[in-house]
């Protein structure tokens, strides 16, 4: 399979700057799987879209202002993406201007106001991947992301990020912190949207995945399966490892919320389909050719031509059907990407 066989044409315009004007007011395109057919809905018919054995599997982790900027000994400002906590304690980064960040260099932090935070760092190591890992001067904790972070929108995003990113990129159910992207597919979900879906009696569980940031790295293969995926945690507490299981015993459909709530479950699922609870790190990739252990359905986003979320998509409902459904997404102006209209993948 060819990378450029998930290539396709989207007009610019199409790619979602803002959110919509309020949460959940988006469109909806359903692609059901058996029949092959696609319609056209708004999100908040997603609770009648729905069969009434769902099970509805969320990831609650939380979008850390992880966009720092920092003034280097020189005077110069660099960006710093605080990707994750190593076990030394120092934080992995990625960074601009990157050959010039060597070890040892050190940087005064911006506050949001553009005053200096008493915060300084220094590289402490040049990883192979082209991160740097960065020491702070004091553990001052989220505190810190709170007063010189910044949300990291996407790179598609073509603008500086505003207040109201920090509500509108994180989702209602958000909990565990450690995402330097947001589980996208989840910010269509408002609270009443929510207690509607389980007035219906179809009940919601969380997992977490916290997001990394080479999700938005594209495939630079030729080949999909030369393809290496990038590693993001994962958790899966054991009452909802069980709860889960027996649901897929009695039948109940499986719906991820979003391709990481994906991840999550068949990353700890074994080949006969049952889950574990586990704490871990993933690198799967899925793509045409996946057997399903345990998802049977997905709301997502639309994603971007020749990204690995495309090719999981593809996995669940057949590239053929997805690409037509994308087309006609396309003819009728559908937003595309983070804050753009959501698919419901029903099988």
């Amino acid at each position: 399979m060819l990378t450029k066989d998930y290539y396709f044409d989207l007009p610019p315009e199409l790619i979602a700057q803002e959110p919509s004007e309020k949460r959940g007011e988006d469109k909806l395109l359903l692609i059901d799987r058996k029949s092959g057919v696609y319609s056209d809905h708004m999100m908040g018919e997603f609770p009648s879209l729905l069969y009434k054995d769902s099970v509805i599997v969320v990831n609650n982790s939380r979008v850390r202002k992880a966009r720092v900027f920092g003034v280097s000994e020189t005077g110069g400002t660099v960006e710093f993406l605080f990707l994750g906590r190593e076990d030394d304690g120092a934080w992995k980064c990625m960074v601009t201007k990157t050959k010039r960040q060597k070890k040892g260099k050190t940087y005064r932090f911006l506050l949001h106001d553009g005053g200096e935070d008493s915060v300084t760092g220094e590289i402490v190591r040049e990883n192979e991947d082209g991160t740097r890992s960065l020491r702070l001067s004091a553990d001052s904790g989220e505190d810190f992301f709170t007063r010189c972070g910044h949300v990291p929108l996407p790179p598609y995003i073509k603008r500086e990020d505003s207040w109201s990113d920090e509500t509108r990129y994180q989702t209602v159910y958000a909990k565990k912190m450690g995402s330097v992207a947001s589980p996208t597919a989840g910010l269509h979900f408002t609270k009443e949207l929510m207690e509607e879906v389980r007035a219906m009696g179809i009940p919601i569980y969380e997992v977490t995945l916290h997001v990394g940031a080479g999700t938005f790295l594209p495939v630079r293969t030729e080949n999909i399966e030369d393809h290496h995926m990038h590693t993001e945690h994962y958790e899966i507490d054991s009452e909802t490892a069980s709860q889960l299981n027996k649901a897929k015993a009695d039948g109940k459909r499986i719906v991820a919320i979003g391709t990481t709530s994906v991840r999550t479950l068949e990353s700890a699922a074994d080949e006969s389909g049952r889950l574990s609870a586990l704490t871990g790190n993933t690198d799967i990739f899925i793509h045409p050719g996946y057997r399903f252990r345990f998802v049977d359905d997905l709301l997502t986003n639309f994603h971007t031509p020749e990204s690995t979320l495309l090719m999981l998509v593809s996995a669940l409902a057949g590239k053929d059907l997805i690409f037509r459904a994308y087309e006609h997404a396309i003819e009728n102006r559908y937003r595309f990407f983070s804050y753009g209209d959501a698919t419901f993948i029903r099988g």
